[in-house]
């Protein structure tokens, strides 16, 4: 969709302003959605429902554009809690067949069996705008320090397009864009070095998918960075090609039994049995692990990349490796949030009033408390960032969760004050984590994604 023809229909004309002299210019103004992934869609779908313009930015040429980066992976949450309520309602208005509730969706079943389909509804589709990022965020007419008049004023976003730089104004914003495109180094003290990103095409941030990249493992010596669920998947991934790679997993954890998880005490079966087939590959000496391992450097040579670090509190050097896959987790990027005004907490990197609820030293995917608009308020009135952003670095984050807080969020902007004070969450009592389980010609395969 051009974007001066979403602008042109979803902001008020003079003439229209001049009609109603007593009209706040800003009531007329789009909700501007930043976004378009699961949570994003979503926070689309409550918006029809509540008879809102909006605008739905989306920086990809698709939608769901970060999920089909790992469309291989299989989540362990079932399309039962894959799908926003209000989203299942406006399709199923419009015929759509939801897929079977009890099975496990791959990231690539996720976007064409539900995203896509959401996405192309008439109501939906004239308010999506691909290809166009958010370069900046602002109050009109103020700067990050002025106060007076602030909260009257209408947000501005400036908007890159096909190279050129466009302005939407609207009165509220909310960021849905996620943490999948912003990794975390390997460097254990989380700072990018130069030479890290000067061997990024030796790197692989993500899961990754031997039907597209099998030739650039095989044969090679290859180095797994993380001690969660997505490293398991990728060591998993590449154990199907045997003694065809030499297989290293650097974790930082003190021992690699913590990494396996329940096994078979889990009270998901196919979580549980991600912990221990990678437990049995490890002890049969598949995978070689190196654990505690604290990477603090990075050298490319004419032999390949030494790893550099601190193996059991002593320094150590991986010599030789051909291929870094690293799942060390990912971060918010708040760049172009500079001149707005953030609660942002300082360790987790989460909304601030939210820390305390996903704190990852406390809480797993399943003890996350349901939270709503009051606890992911800013001091920039009408401005929200809901799902993985919203929990910043924490890891807990879950789909279902993204989807309340949308609703919540939607209903408070829309006058709905007692609804968006509602919990509306319903998940089992073991939680629904991530975890994949999906068959490759020569067996199966888990992984983890929440």
């Amino acid at each position: 969709m051009n974007i001066m023809n979403i602008i042109s229909c979803c902001n008020p004309s003079t003439k229209e302003m001049n009609m109603y002299p007593n009209k706040n210019e800003n009531d007329e103004l789009p909700i501007v959605v930043i976004g378009a992934g699961p949570v994003g869609l979503a926070a689309a779908a409550h918006l029809v429902e509540n008879g809102q313009q909006f605008i739905l930015i989306e920086a990809g040429s698709k939608v769901g554009n970060n999920i089909l980066q790992w469309g291989h992976v299989q989540l362990f949450s079932p399309w039962q809690y894959n799908i926003d309520k209000v989203a299942r309602k406006l399709l199923e208005k419009n015929g759509w067949v939801a897929p079977n509730n009890e099975l496990l969706p791959t990231g690539k079943e996720l976007v064409e069996q539900y995203l896509e389909k959401l996405a192309n509804l008439p109501e939906i589709h004239e308010r999506i705008l691909l290809n166009t990022k958010v370069v900046s965020i602002s109050k009109k007419g103020f700067d990050k320090m002025k106060d007076l008049g602030r909260q009257q004023a209408p947000f501005v976003l400036y908007v890159n397009q096909q190279g050129v730089t466009k302005r939407i104004e609207a009165k509220a914003v909310i960021d849905a864009t996620g943490t999948w495109s912003n990794p975390n180094p390997v460097n254990a003290d989380g700072i990018w070095t130069a030479e890290e990103r000067a061997l990024n095409n030796r790197i692989h941030y993500g899961i990754v998918d031997l039907r597209s990249e099998k030739a650039r493992y095989q044969g090679k010596k290859v180095a797994v960075i993380g001690g969660g669920h997505s490293a398991i998947n990728t060591l998993l991934e590449l154990s199907q090609l045997g003694d065809q790679v030499d297989l290293y997993w650097i974790l930082r954890k003190n021992r690699v039994e913590d990494a396996y998880g329940g096994e078979e005490k889990d009270a998901l079966e196919a979580r549980g049995e991600l912990g221990s087939r990678i437990h049995q590959l490890v002890d049969q000496g598949h995978i070689k692990v190196l654990t505690p391992f604290r990477i603090f450097q990075l050298d490319g040579t004419g032999k390949g990349i030494d790893i550099i670090g601190e193996y059991k509190g002593k320094e150590f050097i991986l010599p030789n490796v051909d291929e870094i896959i690293t799942n060390t987790g990912s971060r918010p990027d708040f760049s172009f949030l500079r001149e707005i005004r953030l609660n942002i907490d300082s360790a987790t990197e989460s909304i601030e009033a939210l820390a305390p609820l996903i704190d990852p030293n406390l809480h797993s995917c399943g003890t996350v408390r349901p939270h709503g608009e009051e606890i992911l308020r800013h001091p920039e009135k009408n401005f929200y960032i809901v799902g993985m952003k919203s929990y910043g670095r924490a890891p807990t984050f879950l789909m279902a969760t993204g989807y309340e807080q949308v609703r919540s969020v939607i209903a408070y902007l829309t006058g709905k004050i007692e609804a968006s004070k509602r919990v509306e969450l319903e998940l089992p009592e073991t939680g629904v984590c991530s975890i994949n389980l999906r068959p490759l010609e020569t067996g199966d395969n888990c992984s983890t994604t929440c």
